[in-house]
């Protein structure tokens, strides 16, 4: 009897401390998934963060420090041209950002100014509420690494998310299917990329070098469209070589060679003679008889 009563006990025992296992570990999940996230002056000057933002995908609140706002308006007021325009841009930013539905944007009440910098600001902010904090300045992600900060970068994110192969590169590729034109032929990349090939649908079945030509973002995720390698050349070969245009000369310029080589050529006295003599009379020709028979 005793023992079925200690079987019993430790049942229980092992029941309960399975329930506050699993208790302990969801919050703890869910604390990470809701923490905190504070927002550096880099990114709102970004601005990426907007579109990030409205596609859901940060569940966490973005708390944008008054001490960040404060370093907005000081940049805006006393910065040079480009920086006066870059940080009225971030002011722009943080009105997108507290105007979305798909996120909770609020402004913390730290300070106007923060006397030990903004970085060394939002570090503190971050282990005192842990937080993470959410930037592309190079030096703040690996101060907040070393400090063990989560860190959200925007320039990691694009990084990842960018197309694996870029117009101009070379790949060898198996096509295995037929695209929706007759002439084309799909293939897939290892992380499933549908990559369109033109003009290869006889190499259905083969594993082809082909050049990729450009890249489309779609809702339904990546596509690329590719082309044989070689290809262009063969379609130049096969073009027939254009016979050289014979230009013919119009009829008075063929002919006026033949007239200038007709006309006896006179030389500039001849020619002067000529005009000082004026036209010719009958005694003139008379005495150029007389001197032919004389002659």
């Amino acid at each position: 009897m005793e023992s079925i009563i200690i079987a019993v006990l430790l049942l229980i025992a092992a029941q309960t401390s399975f329930l506050v296992y699993s208790q302990v570990k969801k919050s703890k999940h869910s604390k990470k998934q809701h923490m905190p996230v504070f927002v550096d002056t880099s990114v709102l000057i970004d601005g990426r963060i907007v579109s990030i933002a409205a596609s859901g995908f940060i569940t966490s609140t973005l708390f944008i420090p008054r001490s960040v706002v404060g370093e907005l308006q000081f940049l805006a007021d006393n910065g040079d041209s480009e920086k006066r325009t870059r940080a009225r841009h971030g002011l722009d930013v943080v009105r997108e950002l507290q105007s979305l539905a798909q996120a909770t944007v609020e402004i913390f009440a730290d300070s106007t100014t923060a006397e030990e910098g903004v970085d060394n600001r939002l570090l503190k902010l971050a282990k005192e509420y842990n937080g993470a904090i959410c930037t592309i300045d190079f030096n703040l992600n690996k101060v907040a690494q070393v400090e063990g900060i989560p860190v959200l970068n925007v320039n990691d994110l694009a990084k990842t998310l960018r197309m694996a192969y870029l117009p101009g590169e070379r790949l060898q590729l198996e096509l295995n299917q037929r695209g929706n034109d007759q002439h084309q032929a799909v293939g897939h990349l290892s992380d499933g990329t549908m990559v369109v090939v033109e003009h290869a649908s006889s190499q259905i079945g083969k594993t082809v070098e082909v050049e990729f030509i450009r890249s489309l973002q779609t809702a339904a995720g990546k596509m690329m469209f590719a082309r044989l390698v070689g290809a262009e050349k063969k379609q130049v070969a096969q073009k027939p070589a254009k016979q050289p245009r014979v230009t013919r000369e119009p009829r008075a310029a063929q002919r006026q060679p033949q007239k200038l080589q007709e006309q006896t050529p006179r030389s500039p006295r001849q020619q002067s003679q000529q005009r000082r003599r004026g036209p010719k009379t009958n005694e003139d020709r008379l005495v150029e008889l007389a001197n032919q028979q004389d002659s």
